[in-house]
């Protein structure tokens, strides 16, 4: 069976990709801030969260477009039409 990806399949990768990304640039800033204000500041520990959301979402889509749909269209075979 040919393994085609869904068009929101693609959008799910491109979208867990940018996810991912943004988790990276949160731990950078967490980085900085950490080194001037400590994790007791409430911007770090919103920034921790983010990174933990960023990570957890960026999963669940990578593994939504790594699933194999089945394709559900209803196909006519013509012979079948009296």
């Amino acid at each position: 069976m040919k393994s085609s990806k869904n068009l929101l399949q693609k959008i799910s990768l491109v979208s867990g990709t940018i996810s991912f990304i943004l988790s990276i640039a949160c731990m950078v800033w967490l980085f900085i801030r950490y080194q001037n204000q400590g994790l007791n500041d409430p911007i770090s520990v919103s920034l921790m969260a983010s990174i933990f959301f960023f990570i957890c979402v960026g999963g669940v889509l990578v593994v939504i477009t790594k699933a194999n749909i089945p394709d559900f269209n209803i196909k006519t075979n013509p012979q079948d039409k009296d």
